[in-house]
Order: C-alpha cells, then structure tokens, then sequence
C-alpha cells in the first residue's frame, strides 16, 4: 500500500470544542483530507486514519455533544449518503490513539475511556477498525475483542488483512510507572519486533520524526523504521502542518487531530 499523492485534498471539515491552551474551551475544525494509494485491503474502498481527537462534538444525527471520534463515526453514514465515502461496510478505520476528552473540553490532557469510540465505529458498521491506545486513552485489548472480530488492538502485534500486513505499537516512551509509557529501550524493542518483517501499515501513537524540523517526532524511532521502512507508518502525539514525510522508500502520514481518508488510483 504506496502513498501516490503528498500533498492531500480537503474534503470536508467538523466543527468541534477543545480545551484551550490557557484554560476554557476553544472552537476548532477537524479536518477531513483525501490521499490516494496503490491499493487497499480486499473488502475495502477506503481507509479513514485519525487520532488524536481530544474534543466534543454534536453527531450530525442530533443530540448532546460526546467524544469527537464517535461524531466522526456518525459522519460515515451522512458522508457515504452524499457520495462522498464508499458505505461504512466498506471502510476500514486506523486509529493512533488518545481519543478521550473531558466532557466539557475543557481540561487538556485529561485521560478516560475510550472504548465506545471504538464501538461507535463497529456500530456503523465499519469494515476494520484496527489501531493503538495513546497515553490518555484507557482501552484494552480485551475491551476491543468483544466488540467483534474485526476490531483489534494492537501494541506490539501484527494482524493480517485483505491482503496487507497491519502492525502497531501504542503509548508513548517515558516513566513506565505512568500508564501508556515505556522506556525509550522498551518502546524501540517493541517497533523494532513487529516491523523485523514487510509490513505495509504500521500504526504508532509517538511516531518518528519527519523530513523537515517543524515535523516533530522521536529522531530514535525515525532511525530504527529507516532501516526497514513500512510502507506507510500513521502517527499523531504531535500536529504537523503538513502531514505527510518520506521515510526511506516508505512516508509517514501524520493524523494528529485530522482524519485522513485513503483511496486508491480509480
């Protein structure tokens, strides 16, 4: 699964609220980009990657505002009325984690439960719903599995689907004695095993550096996939401006409060 464009194309937006940087909450806009590819999973039209959705907002069905992640997965079914997706049992979804925000977006940083985003998107009835856990993110693999057998978690696991090869590692390097964290040894042990072998997506939630410095990541793990580069490498933890950096004969697609909507050539 080869990226075929850099540069991606906007296709819609979500309004959302954020805790603001200096405390209280912000207005903001998820962004919704198109990046074509060489192939997909069989079974699947498109793939939607994203992370990193730490607001609230309104389903477009109604209601209180919840998690942004399973506005998101609403969406899905509005988008695909409008021709805009393929229908959900057709999409695949690629998380990076840190999916949690407080109820009122009002507090950054703030850790809790994300499994009914992963649930919002089995409900809509989404083909693959493969990702990692962040480091404000409280899940379990276990939590995922009962979901249905075509949702997974991984974290230092592979699993292989319609024809590729999905890897992830999740949580982020530090004090281990905080939930998420591993040492910086641990962390690269754990990436080094799940991608010894080809591997066409590889999902991190702290990712690797990129190719220019306002692209911000871990300049160790960049080192290590350089190595043997994944095809395509899906990170968040820290925004790019740009989403997109070569790594190797590979990229890394950076979906830090974006969704990024994969098609292929047709």
């Amino acid at each position: 699964m080869r990226l075929l464009d850099e540069r991606p194309e906007r296709l819609a937006t979500i309004p959302y609220q954020a805790a603001g940087p200096g405390g209280g909450t912000q207005h903001v806009q998820l962004t919704v980009d198109r990046l074509r590819v060489d192939a997909l999973p069989a079974g699947c039209r498109a793939l939607i990657a994203t992370g990193d959705l730490q607001g609230v907002a309104a389903s477009p069905f109604g209601g209180a505002p919840g998690l942004l992640g399973i506005a998101l997965a609403d969406y899905l079914t509005v988008w695909a009325d409008g021709g805009l997706l393929p229908p959900p049992d057709e999409v695949g979804v690629l998380l990076t984690g840190d999916l949690y925000s407080a109820p009122a977006a009002d507090v950054r940083g703030a850790s809790g439960a994300v499994a009914d985003v992963w649930l919002a998107f089995a409900a809509a009835g989404c083909r693959l719903v493969l990702g990692v856990a962040g480091n404000h993110d409280q899940v379990t693999a276990a939590q995922v599995a009962d979901l249905g057998p075509d949702l997974t978690l991984l974290d230092g696991d592979r699993r292989a689907f319609g024809g590729h090869t999905f890897a992830g590692v999740g949580g982020v390097i530090g004090d281990p004695a905080r939930p998420m964290r591993r040492t910086e040894k641990d962390f690269l042990a754990l990436v080094k095993k799940v991608a010894a072998a080809p591997t066409d997506v590889l999902l991190l939630h702290e990712g690797p550096a990129g190719a220019t410095p306002d692209q911000l990541g871990n300049a160790a793990v960049r080192g290590l996939l350089e190595r043997r580069p994944p095809a395509l490498t899906f990170c968040g933890h820290v925004h790019w401006s740009q989403p997109t950096a070569r790594l190797g004969d590979g990229h890394v697609v950076n979906v830090d409060a974006r969704a990024v909507i994969l098609t292929d050539a047709g």
